[in-house]
């Protein structure tokens, strides 16, 4: 009977890698194709830039309605509906032929994308709790990993002189094939996941979202918005404010995400000897020292090298408050990861809402010192991450030395 268990587990375990990987590269896909969506349908940057937030609205959407329904139905039956959708809407950008369609396509992608983001998070929290360890962020990694492999393959269909329509239908339809072979690995759902109903003064809405999942959410939402200054203006400000080469002021994003993406391949085993509060606390210490060696720097390489620790030290930050989140009540898993995802990826959304203005009373790489704050605060609040009465990592082992 253990030898099935944790036969099951390791199968779980790989099947959520690659819905993660599925959700990477289905998203760095699209983000390779967004310059020709645009010149197809005809609209201007600006244009663009307002459509994109409908991109946003549509995964905000899908977090909030996919969370509760992971809860009732177990994330086995939701995480393959999701995924098919995330796959099956990839193609409607790319037939979009004005502001409207292409409006109304991204709009339904976001909520694929929003969709399979809560719920494959919700079943990850199911396989860490399985395993009895952290194994969170190498999840996460996978995803990126999923985003560069992305890149890579359609920078080659773009050089072969694949139409935008013929590559992201090929991808989706790809990844339909992998979302359905993985489903059957799933954990099945818990009698206390689909039959336990909850009486009316423990209801899952956001306004009685517990505190502690409130703050775990307001800190997912400091640190995406600070991951989000590395996306949206690391290369701008290598550009404007150290005027570095082009080629050259794209190696500090590159920076960033490889050293991101090494850090969460390492951080599980960190956090299972020195638990996820010091992830965060000296995760978030480590961004905020990087962010001001960048913001301070008066050479090319030293900035280069501060965009690589600011990866590293972010790196662990959000998948130990999914974690946490999850972890938190078992029973709403989906709804709590929902909420904490959801208010970081506004935080995300809002970096460059908050950061664009900022430019014109001051130098682009002071602004920076917003987000340096913003990591100090999660630096301090880390300790939020330990329910009360627990002295070491909220994971709950349910099977033990699974390997």
């Amino acid at each position: 009977m253990f030898e099935v268990m944790m036969r099951s587990l390791r199968a779980a375990r790989l099947a959520t890698f690659a819905y993660f990987a599925l959700n990477g590269f289905v998203l760095g896909i699209w983000i390779v194709h967004i310059p020709a969506v645009e010149e197809r349908a005809g609209i201007s940057h600006a244009v663009l830039g307002w459509l994109l937030l409908l991109l946003g609205a549509g995964a905000f959407a899908g977090m909030q309605l996919v969370g509760p329904l992971a809860d009732r139905f177990g994330a086995r039956r939701v995480v393959p509906l999701s995924a098919a959708l995330c796959a099956g809407a990839l193609v409607l950008p790319a037939l979009a032929t004005d502001a409207w369609t292409l409006g109304a396509a991204l709009l339904v992608f976001g909520l694929g994308n929003g969709s399979l983001d809560v719920s494959m998070n919700t079943h990850a929290v199911r396989v860490e709790a399985g395993y009895g360890r952290p194994v969170m962020s190498a999840f996460h990694a996978v995803f990126s990993v999923g985003g560069v492999l992305a890149a890579l393959v359609g920078a080659r269909t773009l050089s072969w002189g694949w139409s935008t329509t013929v590559t992201l239908t090929v991808v989706g339809l790809l990844a339909l094939a992998v979302a359905a072979a993985a489903a059957p690995a799933l954990l099945p759902a818990t009698n206390a996941t689909t039959a336990r109903k909850r009486p009316a003064t423990e209801a899952t809405g956001w306004r009685t979202a517990p505190r502690r999942i409130w703050a775990l959410a307001g800190l997912a939402l400091l640190l995406m918005l600070s991951e989000g200054v590395a996306n949206d203006w690391s290369v701008l400000a290598m550009r404007d404010v150290l005027d570095a080469p082009a080629a050259t002021a794209a190696l500090a994003y590159g920076a960033f995400a490889t050293a991101m993406t090494l850090g969460r391949f390492l951080t599980d085993r960190v956090a299972a000897r020195f638990g996820p509060v010091a992830i965060v606390r000296y995760g978030s210490a480590l961004a905020a020292v990087a962010l001001t060696i960048v913001a301070l720097s008066p050479s090319i390489p030293l900035a280069i090298a501060g965009w690589a620790l600011f990866g590293i030290g972010l790196a662990g930050t959000i998948p130990q408050l999914f974690s946490a989140a999850g972890h938190a009540d078992p029973d709403a898993a989906g709804t709590n990861v929902s909420r904490v995802a959801g208010l970081g990826y506004l935080g995300m959304l809002a970096g460059p809402a908050i950061i664009g203005p900022l430019t014109h009373l001051m130098p682009l790489n002071y602004t920076f010192f917003l987000p340096v704050a913003f990591c100090v605060v999660a630096a301090l609040a880390a300790q939020l991450l330990r329910p009360k009465g627990e002295a070491t990592t909220p994971v709950a082992p349910a099977v033990s030395h699974a390997g």
